[in-house]
């Protein structure tokens, strides 16, 4: 590898920063649920969590590549444009963050590198098959999302109509450790790999690699990185997802957490770079509402979607000013 350039090592430091706060405001959706119910202590499911997103951004690299090559097109943007989209990432989320507000740092990404590409190439910056993938991934996060949240505790409420309360209440506690596992994999394997794909570019761009190839030692810093800022900030997005929007048992946390991780691993490996945010907050809203339609604390749910609508223009913004401000004093 040869010696990168000050530009190039901040941004990678961007990168890394931008991930952290992926630590705090997205990767605690991961095990929101197994804290909330109790069936885990808080630094259990964060251990298990670090782990298994760790796993599950080595378990492959679809969604790496989709944010890598095909979101923005690499030959005509530089290092300085994905910088400017971390830039981006960072003030969001990180306000949002202050709120206690779940965000999505798929779509914060996204927009972020979009803005950034326009100021530096423009229009043609922009390539359509990645976006129809985000389009794609929209409506798994939210449509998907919702009807698999619905229709799993629909069919456990069916399933186990006559058992008596205390053994449903032990076996779904038992059961929701593998289901939190697995939404820790499945985010892992998504939200994991979109930095990891971010970092991987700029070493592109820096002429660091010859080509887009996602190595060991990347995904390995980027899922510390992530875990590190889950365990330090995490707690606030727990609450909100685990407490504030519905009333959870472990019945509850399990089928959220699985029909949310089926839905993220479908889109995975397909390199659709969905929100895992967005899929976990409407299966959890789809339990809730399989018990009762007010059982979901709307008033929760429409603050979460309200950032969720801001994500895009704001982060978008900001990385397009902060090029133009770049281009402007340091060309």
């Amino acid at each position: 590898m040869m010696e990168l350039s000050a530009t190039a090592l901040v941004a990678l430091a961007l990168v890394l920063g931008a991930e952290f706060v992926n630590g705090w405001t997205d990767a605690p959706n991961s095990i929101a649920t197994v804290v909330s119910t109790r069936v885990l202590s808080p630094i259990k499911a964060l251990t298990m969590a670090v782990c298994l997103n760790s796993i599950g951004a080595m378990s492959g690299t679809a969604v790496a590549f989709t944010i890598g090559t095909e979101i923005v097109e690499p030959n005509v943007i530089n290092v300085r444009t994905v910088a400017a989209a971390m830039v981006g990432i960072i003030i969001w989320s990180t306000v949002a963050w202050k709120y206690g507000l779940p965000t999505s740092e798929s779509h914060a990404l996204v927009s972020g590198l979009a803005g950034a590409g326009l100021a530096t190439a423009g229009p043609h910056a922009l390539l359509s098959v990645g976006w129809i993938k985000v389009g794609i991934g929209l409506i798994f996060s939210s449509i998907v999302g919702f009807g698999a949240g619905l229709g799993l505790m629909t069919s456990i409420y069916r399933w186990f109509a006559n058992a008596h309360p205390d053994r449903v209440r032990h076996l779904f506690g038992k059961l929701q450790i593998f289901s939190a596992g697995f939404m820790a994999f499945s985010h892992g394997s998504n939200d994991g790999q979109k930095f990891i794909g971010a970092f991987t570019l700029v070493l592109v761009l820096a002429g660091a690699i010859p080509e887009f190839h996602v190595q060991l030692w990347v995904i390995l810093l980027c899922a510390i990185v992530m875990g590190f800022g889950t365990a330090v900030g995490g707690w606030r997005i727990i609450r909100t997802m685990g407490v504030r929007l519905t009333k959870l048992r472990p019945v509850q946390g399990f089928s959220a957490e699985t029909g949310a991780a089926l839905t993220i691993e479908i889109a995975s490996r397909l390199g659709v770079p969905l929100s895992t945010t967005h899929t976990i907050t409407t299966t959890i809203m789809g339990v809730g509402a399989s018990r009762r339609f007010s059982a979901v604390r709307w008033k929760v749910g429409n603050e979460i979607f309200a950032a969720w609508i801001l994500t895009f223009p704001i982060c978008g913004i900001i990385a397009y000013t902060t090029t133009k401000l770049a281009i402007l004093f340091l060309d």
